[in-house]
């Protein structure tokens, strides 16, 4: 991404330091003169409205696969497990006895309850 980057920007540099035409004429065509902003709009969507199109995508996968017995992280930073799923409604226990009904966007994040070891690097 960052070569591309560089590659757009230089591009931009270049066409912007051209020679100005003689007269009042215009020196080349209109296709020309809106390339740097094609560019742009193609960096735009690639470096910024592509990731975010795949992150929700992301977020709507997780919200649908909720299942009862999920550890969950609410938007408000309170773990709990999942009691009841219905359509777009969810019943959190967040302590013993304790239950919270939520809606399924209230869901920030579904917590992996196996936890794995990382070892620090270097070790064997």
């Amino acid at each position: 991404m960052k070569t591309i980057l560089i590659a757009v920007i230089s591009l931009l540099f270049i066409s912007s330091c051209a020679p100005p035409g003689s007269g009042g004429e215009s020196t080349g065509s209109a296709i020309t003169s809106f390339a740097p902003f094609i560019l742009i709009f193609v960096l735009f969507y690639l470096l910024i409205l592509r990731p975010q199109q795949k992150q929700n995508r992301n977020r709507q996968d997780m919200l649908k696969n909720v299942k009862r017995g999920d550890k969950v992280l609410t938007s408000g930073g309170i773990y709990g497990k999942v009691i009841n799923v219905s359509d777009n409604d969810i019943t959190v226990e967040i302590a013993k006895g304790i239950n919270v009904q939520m809606t399924r966007s209230g869901i920030s994040a579904v917590v992996n309850t196996e936890k794995e070891v990382s070892k620090p690097k270097g070790s064997s």
